[in-house]
């Protein structure tokens, strides 16, 4: 069974740095594009990061500059660089992914559980 696994999340203050992971797990014939999302309390979920197979990546405005995605293919896993932690940053973060499980399966997208980030002071 194909599941997402993130860690990484916690309490920091604002201006720090967190670093979350998203590991996959299970057997897994091919990821295609992998994103970070985040929904506060209140709020509806919203993309933050995501990156493509090939490497290309795309931002939220909000985080541009301040975050940074990348994927580690051998491992199939993800990464998500937050530094200058803002208070408005405070949220529940999920990964997605698309996974085909194997070369008959069509593409399907898994979620994570999720990993709290508060920044707070």
């Amino acid at each position: 069974q194909v599941q997402l696994v993130e860690s990484g999340g916690g309490l920091v203050q604002p201006g720090g740095s967190l670093r979350l992971s998203c590991a996959t797990t299970g057997s897994i014939f091919s990821i295609g594009a992998i994103g970070w999302y985040r929904q506060a309390p209140g709020k509806q979920r919203e993309l933050v990061a995501l990156i493509t197979s090939g490497g290309s990546t795309n931002y939220a405005d909000s985080v541009k500059g301040r975050f940074t995605i990348s994927r580690d293919n051998a491992k199939n896993s993800v990464y998500l660089q937050m530094n200058s932690l803002k208070p408005e940053d405070t949220a529940v973060y999920y990964c997605n992914a698309g996974i085909r499980r194997t070369i008959l399966d069509t593409r399907t997208d898994y979620w994570g559980q999720g990993t709290q980030v508060t920044v707070s002071s």
